[in-house]
């Protein structure tokens, strides 16, 4: 197995680790960080970046780049779907 794919595995399960620790000390926090995989936009927003990443790294890097552009993808619904909300205007 190539090294960046088990360092790509690693950061994943940190990840998972961390969201196992939050759901212990807050029930119900789990939920809420993995909320992100039921929001169409963050979703796909996560897969574009994934696509691009994993073709454009592909001929250069192998399996490698394809770890690390799924966890890429990941990473980048979790942050598109913790978009700050839209300014309603001036209230009249």
């Amino acid at each position: 197995m190539d090294p960046s794919v088990m360092t790509a595995a690693v950061a994943a399960a940190a990840l998972v680790v961390r969201v196992a620790v939050l759901e212990w000390r807050t029930p119900g926090s789990g939920r809420r960080e993995w909320a992100f995989a039921r929001d169409g936009k963050a979703v796909g927003a996560g897969i574009v970046a994934a696509l691009l990443l994993g073709a454009g790294g592909w001929p250069v890097a192998g399996d490698g780049a394809l770890a690390w552009a799924l966890l890429t993808g990941v990473l980048v619904a979790y942050l598109a779907h913790r978009r700050p909300p839209q300014d309603p205007g001036p209230q009249d």
